[in-house]
């Protein structure tokens, strides 16, 4: 007899995955590997945080905590909000998660019901429109273009046809780097707040912009549900620690939740996550190099004939068309790392529709990385009569 298996796993693959491993196949074969696919910074946690570490595994037992985290952690995530957007916050509407992924989870699961319908924008983060599929909640993408950044608008929302119960935004954006400005987020809030639509923003790149600070919507509403991380901006991934602000309605629903799903984030990571903020010197400088990396990687580009690329306003990729150049981007990405070594992701992973016209690659690596890489490029292309 065939033991039943859950259909909540029958979802897409995170391919960028699929590309690492791909990458890292061919390093065991003793070839070289330019990784342009993850989005991870290469510098490890700040010096504080690790001093911070070794300290408490000396002295602490490191049990559990609550389930929303220390409260010494939340204080200061509140101190953020108001030194950093002027918000004031209460520390117990702030929810330590493991990482972000752990935030989106504990999100849904508390805002939606099975049969609700979530609008996302499309090119979008894959984890995202994932976690509501496996939940059994409706995505309903939004195909956005270079004629909204790559974001959401309260007209494409209007377009929507049939009751939509959740927006999941998400500025910067992971692939396209684009940023909602102050008037849009505050627009996308207005109507949500008069409609009855949950929002939910995706914040884990505040931290990495280029040209104006990110705008959180937490300035506009006390409705929605706000979900940051430690893993970009602060550079600790493998920690596996991020935070949420959740509004008051949901805050005991969340908590039920929490106690039951993970008991709490990992003790250590939250020590280390209160050192974060007293680092920002050393973070600082890993956005300088980021800057830098942005300026080198778009001019190799446009050089080596990728000409449509998303305006690069925070995080640190680039999503460039490549429509002039390939119909299939997974296809164009595994050539690439073929011939070059260098690792990019398709557009696939994040665009179902439109997304083998598309390619996403990141400049999170050390310089000296993204210039060979840069330089590989434009060789290739060069190569190909592409220039």
């Amino acid at each position: 007899m065939t033991i039943k298996n859950s259909r909540r796993g029958e979802i897409p693959p995170f391919i960028v995955m699929d590309v690492l491993q791909t990458a890292n196949r061919r390093q065991t074969e003793g070839k070289d590997v330019l990784h342009l696919e993850l989005g991870q910074p290469a510098t490890g946690a700040p010096k504080g945080v690790i001093a911070r570490a070794h300290e408490m595994l000396d002295k602490d037992l490191l049990g559990y905590t609550e389930a929303f985290g220390l409260l010494s952690v939340r204080k200061r995530i509140s101190e953020y909000y108001f030194n950093a957007h002027k918000t004031s916050i209460d520390p117990k509407r702030i929810v330590i998660t493991t990482g972000s992924s752990g935030g989106f989870v504990l999100a849904t699961i508390a805002a939606f019901d099975v049969g609700d319908r979530v609008a996302i924008a499309e090119p979008g983060y894959p984890g995202s429109r994932n976690i509501l599929l496996a939940l059994g909640i409706e995505p309903i993408l939004i195909p956005t273009g270079q004629e909204t950044r790559f974001q959401p608008t309260p007209e494409s929302l209007s377009k929507i046809d049939g009751k939509l119960d959740g927006l999941i935004i998400a500025s910067p954006s992971n692939p396209t780097g684009t940023m909602l400005g102050k008037n849009e987020l505050k627009s996308l809030s207005e109507y949500c707040s008069d409609r009855g639509i949950r929002l939910i923003s995706d914040e884990i790149y505040h931290g990495i912009t280029y040209k104006e600070p990110g705008i959180s919507a937490l300035e506009f509403t006390n409705e929605s549900i706000v979900i940051n991380s430690f893993s970009k901006y602060y550079s600790m991934t493998g920690w596996r620690v991020g935070w949420m602000v959740v509004p008051e309605d949901l805050v005991r629903n969340i908590e039920c939740l929490a106690q039951n799903l993970y008991i709490s984030a990992p003790t250590l990571s939250q020590y280390g996550a209160l050192a974060a903020f007293d680092c920002k010197k050393e973070l600082d400088a890993n956005v300088e190099r980021y800057k830098k990396n942005r300026t080198i990687l778009l001019s190799g580009l446009h050089e080596a004939g990728f000409t449509k690329i998303a305006p690069v306003d925070g995080a640190f990729y680039i999503y460039s068309d490549v429509s002039d150049l390939t119909n299939d981007s997974e296809h164009f990405c595994h050539k690439i790392l073929e011939d070059t070594g260098v690792a990019i992701t398709p557009g696939i992973d994040f665009d179902q529709g439109r997304g083998n016209a598309f390619v996403r690659l990141s400049f999170s690596g050390s310089t000296q990385i993204i210039r060979k890489a840069s330089d590989r490029l434009k060789d290739w292309m060069s190569k190909q009569g592409k220039r």
